[in-house]
């Protein structure tokens, strides 16, 4: 085992992450992690299209953008490199050599300075690929930064995808055929085409991933198709394939201190930072489902007042959460949870019982943006973040789906990803 696997599976051990604990013996999953404190605000995006997920055509103009902020104020030497991954996020039996044009260690050089905030940081920027590193194969990805060209720093991981589309996916989210209990759950059909695509044994060769709203915890694997037809694979089963519905996410507009946004109960400075309470929320589960419009748990960097740079202008606010409940719930931990949190409930953000006002509370620090959330219990030792608790489930929830098709050939040495595709729910 090289020594840069060896400490990235001792840092494992310290990162309370519910996407962290799928190691067996010397295994180690790249996952969204952040190992410091001071970085805030990890964005990853196709270029042009920020609410996107990370993934680009192999071959094509396209590149991904890579952001944080750094709350040090002074600028570190930072570096990084890029990791092959199989379908399970663990690293190919590949040499960077066999996946990666040009030079394979690269520093962080695109920085700036932000400008008239209270709060001093400095934004960094990374696009793949770029004029010292391309890619050449497809399948899954790990971005890894670390400091000083010493990999035992490690500042973050994040992982993206390239594509190389080589079958079609089609499919349809409906309402469960099989849900004998309340009736709040979404079935995620799907057929698989590969003209293109000869398999010996589909059973083997191929591997699917279906994943709601970009949550990889609570993501369905090891399907196997239900039916082999003439270069068709269908993926029509009753309880496999099945998500709960659960709800439309709660949001907020932080986009401006000089007034308040939705559901922004007062912001207030007190030196020399602001301060955000949002409206005291409540809980949904017994509450009939209201359907809305929402970002499926996204968020964006932006600002209302008056700057030319959301990147560098847009400032930091404390933002206060507030969930009151009859009593505290026993046995787990409550978690605010979205693409705020890096979609991980983790100790960074799970909420404190105050005894004296019966309710859960948290502070994050934001950006100022649109974000959306919801709030999650998580189950002592779970792998999987459970929203129905406090959120509801409803099967009429409008949810996003996202299908990867991975293809290893019988004597292929990795997991190349010939298919993607979107699937939203609009009943």
């Amino acid at each position: 085992m090289s020594p840069f696997l060896r400490f990235l599976l001792l840092k494992a051990c310290v990162i309370f992450t519910l996407n962290s604990s799928a190691q067996n013996g010397s295994e180690y999953h790249y996952q969204d992690a952040v190992f410091s404190d001071k970085i805030k605000t990890v964005q990853a995006f196709r270029a042009g299209f920020e609410l996107s997920h990370p993934i680009y055509e192999l071959g094509t103009e396209g590149s991904l953008v890579f952001k944080f902020d750094d709350l040090q104020g002074e600028v570190q030497s930072y570096y990084y490199t890029i990791v092959h991954c199989d379908a399970n996020w663990q690293e190919s039996f590949l040499l960077q050599s066999d996946y990666l044009e040009g030079f394979y260690e690269n520093p962080v050089e695109d920085y700036a300075f932000s400008f008239n905030t209270t709060m001093t940081y400095i934004n960094y920027l990374i696009q793949v690929p770029n004029e010292e590193v391309r890619i050449t194969k497809s399948g899954n990805y790990a971005l890894v930064i670390y400091e000083d060209q010493d990999r035992e720093k490690l500042v973050l991981t994040h992982r993206f995808q390239v594509i190389q589309p080589r079958v079609r996916v089609s499919g349809v989210v409906k309402r469960a055929t099989f849900d004998p209990f309340k009736g709040d759950n979404q079935e995620v059909d799907f057929t698989i085409y590969h003209e293109n695509l000869n398999l010996i044994d589909p059973r083997e060769e191929i591997k699917v991933v279906v994943m709601q709203n970009r949550r990889w915890d609570s993501a369905v694997r090891d399907l196997k198709p239900l039916f082999i037809r003439e270069k068709e694979l269908v993926y029509d089963y009753d309880r496999e394939n099945v998500f709960p519905g659960g709800n439309e996410f709660r949001y907020f507009d932080i986009r401006s201190r000089r007034y308040n946004g939705e559901n922004v109960a007062a912001i207030d400075f007190f030196r020399p930072y602001y301060h955000v309470t949002l409206m005291t929320d409540e809980v949904r589960s017994n509450q009939k489902y209201f359907g809305y419009k929402e970002m499926n748990g996204n968020f964006v960097v932006e600002s209302q007042d008056r700057v030319d740079d959301y990147d560098t202008e847009c400032d930091y606010y404390f933002v206060h959460f507030t969930l009151p409940l009859e009593a505290q719930l026993v046995g787990g931990t409550v978690n605010v949870m979205g693409a705020l949190t890096g979609w991980t409930a983790n100790k960074s953000n799970e909420m404190s019982w105050n005894y004296e006002q019966s309710a859960y509370e948290l502070s994050l620090l934001l950006k100022q943006g649109y974000y959306n959330y919801q709030y999650v219990y998580v189950p002592q030792g779970a792998q999987k973040a459970d929203a129905s608790v406090i959120e509801g489930s409803h099967y009429e929830t409008e949810n996003e789906y996202q299908i990867f098709v991975y293809y290893r050939g019988m004597s292929g040495r990795y997991d190349e990803l010939v298919g993607y595709q979107i699937l939203n729910v609009d009943f």
